[in-house]
């Protein structure tokens, strides 16, 4: 029985499960084992392909390589370590009133089918298939998003469901386009949109459809990236959703949607005689690098602040990999595994911050150090992280990107620089009070699932200084595969 049956079937299994006991005192743990047993079918599978390599599975539907395999298991790692997370924050939300039973039944059985979507989407070789996941993952982020029932969280959860929903049609009129150039190559078989048959006969597709294609997949997929101009859900979703919510959004959903990009830029540039997918993504990822940047300097409230550093950094990969060549699609690689990581530990790390203050306002959240030294510890160590302060393994991604575009994109550098400039007073100025000001706040009852947030960024510290062999080879791998 293959792995990649367990990797699907357990969060599946999971969202059935909690969809009905969700509201029980248990069902935090039952979320937590479900979590644990994708991650462990999700090594199993990572150690099937090292050890095999790329594999079609289940008539050709699915599709396991380098490039996606490592990020299945990056996937189901957030997802545990949040749902670890989660379960004394959501006993708190609970205890305070904004969480029922009911809403608790939803948040945990959408928690799992959210993850069964992301697992789905990165690892079909349908690009039909692909859009559908991408579709379903929208549709139960809406619901995780709105689950407070507030007015201020329906109103983000109807704006990034618009928003998103656009993007999404767009990606599927991509893929009807994608499917046309196809069938004058291959006629028309259920073969036509699979990305290995695509891949195959890329350079046999017809240029002006493909062009075309790419145009509208890029824009449906970007708004799911959060690239600008296709942003302006992703601060509210993060705001006023719950803080697991925001956790997962930037750790792992945007790195599926910049997944689904890579896959149709790489049928792109085999397509095309001119360069076409990497100039477009050089324009919009520096462009949501500065505008991201500026915008987070005037953000008053935590999660928003930290939610236009996701765009800005999604930017960044976005600007790797329209680069292309070894080199930035290693950095871009890597920059997406450390960004998952050290954004999804900074949530940890806030929410228990925002509990203990009663606000996410940062003008009111102060002295986090004294209050909670490892909250506080695991807050500025991450934003530290964050901001590309060596020797975490940001500034390793980082530093390969800058000396990369230097090299072959000096026009854009100053651009870079600035942004990042910026971005790191912006954030640090706004953080500093948030740890050591001044503070009368008082610990919360129930003691916060802190493991997590030092284990992400322990891992984004190894990185920085060491990438174990195995890693380096997928990394190594998959950006050949990305080319450029």
């Amino acid at each position: 029985m293959h792995a990649l049956l367990f990797v699907l079937g357990i969060p599946l299994m999971g969202g059935a499960v909690l969809a009905v006991t969700g509201h029980r005192d248990y069902a935090r743990n039952i979320n937590v084992a479900f979590s644990a047993g994708t991650f462990v079918a999700a090594c199993v599978l990572t150690a099937q392909i090292v050890a095999e390599g790329p594999q079609l599975v289940w008539n050709q539907q699915f599709f396991i390589d380098p490039l996606n395999v490592f990020m299945v298991t990056l996937t189901a790692f957030v997802g545990l370590t949040t749902a670890i997370f989660s379960r004394p924050y959501m006993r708190v939300e609970q205890d305070r009133g904004k969480m029922t039973p009911r809403r608790m039944r939803l948040y945990h059985g959408m928690y799992q089918l959210f993850s069964f979507t992301m697992l789905l989407a990165l690892t079909t070789n349908n690009l039909g298939i692909l859009w559908v996941a991408m579709e379903a993952a929208t549709l139960t982020t809406v619901m995780l998003v709105s689950v407070y029932r507030t007015a201020a969280s329906l109103e983000a959860a109807w704006k990034y469901f618009i928003l998103c929903g656009v993007g999404i049609a767009q990606a599927l009129f991509g893929t009807v386009l994608l499917y046309m150039a196809a069938e004058k190559v291959l006629g028309p078989l259920g073969a036509t949109l699979l990305w290995t048959s695509l891949d195959a006969v890329k350079g046999q597709l017809d240029p002006a459809i493909v062009t075309l294609a790419f145009a509208f997949l890029l824009i449906g997929y970007g708004a799911k990236v959060g690239m600008v101009p296709l942003h302006s859900w992703l601060p509210d979703a993060h705001a006023e959703g719950p803080t697991p919510v925001s956790a997962v959004l930037s750790g792992l959903l945007l790195n599926v949607a910049m997944y689904a990009v890579l896959r149709c830029k790489v049928l792109t540039d085999g397509a095309l005689l001119r360069p076409l997918a990497g100039p477009l993504m050089m324009g919009f990822g520096l462009l949501s690098v500065v505008v991201a940047a500026f915008f987070l300097s005037r953000q008053k409230d935590v999660k928003r602040m930290f939610s236009y550093s996701s765009i800005e950094h999604m930017g960044l990969i976005t600007f790797a990999f329209g680069m292309g060549g070894p080199i930035a699609n290693f950095a871009g690689l890597l920059h997406m595994t450390v960004h998952s990581l050290v954004k999804s530990a900074i949530f940890y790390a806030v929410g228990h911050a925002t509990q203990k203050a009663g606000t996410q306002n940062m003008s009111e959240i102060r002295g986090l150090i004294k209050v909670n030294p490892t909250v506080g510890w695991g807050l500025m160590l991450g934003v530290m992280a964050i901001l590309g302060m060596p020797p975490f393994g940001v500034f390793a991604s980082e530093f390969l990107i800058l000396t990369t575009a230097m090299r072959e994109q000096p026009w854009a550098t100053p651009f870079l620089f600035l942004a990042l400039g910026v971005a790191f007073a912006s954030m640090l100025i706004r953080v500093l009070p948030m740890v050591f000001g001044e503070t009368a706040l008082k610990p919360l009852a129930h003691p916060p699932a802190l493991l997590p947030v030092f284990v992400h960024l322990s891992l984004a510290l190894v990185l920085g200084l060491y990438i174990p062999p195995y890693l380096n080879g997928w990394y190594v791998q998959a950006a050949r595969m990305l080319g450029g």
